[in-house]
């Protein structure tokens, strides 16, 4: 499976159970602010362990950071 993920292709031999479990791996943990699009559209946390993913979908992952 490849997937983009903030613009970088990446390939799987396994496809991740959901976006959950891709953004656990790749995250490292599921944290507030973070926000998460699949495909230009923007999925709620909520949803996040429902949501499948397919081969060629585009990922883009946003952690807000502190500072000023």
């Amino acid at each position: 499976m490849e997937l983009t993920i903030n613009q970088q292709s990446r390939y799987f031999d396994k496809a991740p159970e959901s976006l959950a479990a891709l953004l656990a791996s790749e995250v490292g943990v599921l944290r507030k602010g973070t926000a998460v699009a699949v495909n230009n559209k923007v999925i709620p946390a909520v949803e996040w362990a429902e949501t499948t993913l397919s081969d060629k979908d585009h990922i883009l992952i946003i952690t807000a950071t502190q500072g000023g």
